[in-house]
């Protein structure tokens, strides 16, 4: 059995073996992932663009992924070293492993424990809820605080930016799909609703999206930041997993056999 499949097998074990929640830090589970990240990074000191990634000033404004920041992939398999910080319980660890797991049922993504890979995500209870665009070098850190972060959809959302995916609202085609009403943006946050030039990899705009940002993001009287022209009444950004473009986009930027 390769050490592919060993990792596999024993994230897997571990995911099913446990009997935790997804909201086991008491955290209120009504709120989407937008809302969640919002509040975890509140006031936080870490230089965040777009509300959860952290800038690379080593990189330019092309879509990194084209330009060395995908993972890359051996065989069948897109293999991500990934270390968890000892300061977890066993309980919050394994919600980290569960989301983990989620990419291994739909995606060629497999995360493995690091050995000594020099490539790797590092998994600690930092500042916020936030992540690096796509692959780095060396160790990078995912920060999925103990007390606001910790869910399953939070985690697929951290960790689809490591492997190099924006916010769904961002992407470049995004004003054909929504208006931005930036009178209702808190002072001082519109940068977190600048469009980005994506690749979109054929797929279509993505209201279900775990990217997606609800209606009210960022919003300073309660009134929405974000509404469909298709429907001005549509509400959106309420995902608690990926959608089905979520995982086809993976499987397309990744080359996995769909």
């Amino acid at each position: 059995m390769t050490p592919v499949f060993v990792f596999l097998l024993f994230f897997s074990l571990t995911a099913v073996s446990l009997g935790a929640t997804d909201d086991a830090d008491g955290t209120d589970r009504s709120l989407d992932v937008s809302e969640i990240i919002a509040r975890a990074n509140d006031g936080i000191t870490t230089p965040l663009t777009h509300g959860d990634i952290v800038p690379n000033l080593n990189r330019n404004a092309d879509p990194c992924t084209a330009r060395g920041c995908k993972w890359r992939k051996r065989g069948s398999f897109v293999i991500v070293p990934v270390t968890i910080s000892s300061s977890y319980t066993r309980e919050q660890r394994n919600i980290i492993i569960r989301g983990l797991v989620t990419f291994h049922q739909s995606t060629c993504i497999r995360f493995v424990w690091r050995r000594r890979q020099r490539n790797y995500l590092y998994f600690f209870s930092g500042s916020g809820c936030w992540s690096y665009l796509g692959r780095q070098r060396r160790g990078q850190r995912v920060s999925l605080r103990k007390n606001g972060c910790l869910y399953t959809d939070t985690v697929q959302h951290e960790v689809l930016h490591a492997l190099g995916f924006h916010h769904e609202q961002v992407r470049s085609d995004r004003d054909e799909h929504v208006s931005i009403l930036t009178e209702n943006i808190i002072d001082g946050t519109e940068s977190n609703f600048q469009k980005v030039q994506t690749n979109n990899l054929g797929t279509p705009y993505d209201f279900n999206s775990v990217m997606h940002y609800s209606k009210f993001a960022f919003s300073k009287n309660g009134k929405p930041t974000i509404i469909a022209k298709s429907d001005p009444d549509l509400d959106f950004g309420r995902a608690s997993s990926m959608s089905a473009n979520d995982i086809a986009r993976v499987n397309r930027l990744y080359e996995c056999c769909e």
